[in-house]
């Protein structure tokens, strides 16, 4: 257990000093290619803190644990909506753009709504089967490119500005950012599940829980480094980006791997985490502020935490 725990603070240590470089690094690699920072957060940002999903979902349905693979990606799209947008929102109100607000955020509701469709069809054996983890897995590289191409059309939403730091460096704050991130969520999940297991936890409320948990502490760690550097775009298109590859590459890989199984936990686990994206495209509309604020922050919060204690008290 002294092990365990030891393990699990090396591992937050890595993840939060990850995060502070990966920032850095992405945000001076948007200014340098004149790409929007929401595009470079939703695309080496955002797959960069979902490869902690990636690895475990993907060993899971290896091994075929599918409530573990599927509780994952739900878990940790349900952790990065409504925890991490809200406690970023807490430390800064988070203002969306016009490409925001027509088609990142609808984008994401569309990709949520199709994992929703798979995961509940056939009704009498609800699953993700190889076919269905072949369109995710196009749907991922048609998302790239459609990225890659509006993010070179962003001009008239932000000013790209070259940025003085060296490719070198840049390169260099990148790639230990990441390490740190999947290396220190790694360790995290590693020590987190070995002492759920002790406690007799079922595997799937340990996916939906620990392991998302564990897995999203690089998105955590980016968006709070990205809100208290004033990067608010990064922010949000790490939490868009990372969702919409949870979904479209890391469920796509998995289930192509091996089909997988839903049982009745993650299925309401999909179905809220649908939700959850469907509530942040509500927030843009009252009193037309288009952002998230301190208040909306707060509701998130509370939605999650209550979400996470009716599920330990009905496991």
């Amino acid at each position: 257990m002294i092990w365990d725990i030891l393990l699990f603070i090396v591992g937050s240590a890595l993840v939060v000093f990850g995060a502070d470089w990966l920032v850095d690094g992405a945000s001076a690699v948007a200014r340098r290619s004149g790409l929007s920072e929401f595009v470079i957060g939703a695309t080496i940002v955002g797959i960069g803190t979902s490869m902690p999903e990636f690895v475990v979902s993907g060993i899971a349905a290896l091994e075929g644990s599918a409530g573990m693979a599927v509780g994952n990606v739900c878990g940790s799209n349900l952790f990065n909506t409504l925890l991490i947008l809200g406690v970023t929102a807490l430390i800064l109100p988070l203002t969306y753009t016009r490409g925001n607000m027509r088609r990142d955020i609808p984008l994401c509701i569309g990709v949520s709504a199709l994992f929703l469709l798979f995961a509940y069809l056939p009704a009498e054996a609800p699953g993700i089967s190889r076919w269905e983890g072949l369109v995710l897995l196009l749907g991922f590289v048609a998302y790239l490119w459609f990225n890659f191409k509006a993010g070179k059309e962003v001009g008239e939403e932000e000013e790209v500005k070259k940025e003085a730091m060296p490719v070198w460096k840049m390169i260099v704050l990148i790639l230990i950012g990441l390490g740190g991130l999947i290396g220190g969520g790694q360790l995290f999940v590693d020590s987190a599940v070995s002492i759920a297991h002790r406690l007799n936890v079922p595997e799937s409320v340990i996916g939906i829980t620990i392991v998302a948990f564990g897995t999203s502490l690089p998105e955590l760690a980016v968006c709070v480094a990205a809100a208290v550097k004033g990067r608010v775009q990064m922010a949000i298109g790490n939490i868009i980006g990372s969702n919409i590859s949870n979904i479209l590459l890391i469920v796509g890989f998995s289930a192509t791997v091996s089909p997988l199984a839903i049982d009745p936990v993650n299925r309401l686990g999909i179905l809220l985490a649908a939700a959850s994206a469907a509530l942040l495209l509500l927030t843009m509309f009252p009193l037309k502020r288009h952002r998230l604020g301190r208040a909306e922050g707060a509701l998130f919060v509370t939605l999650y935490i209550a979400y996470i204690i009716w599920l330990i008290i009905n496991r």
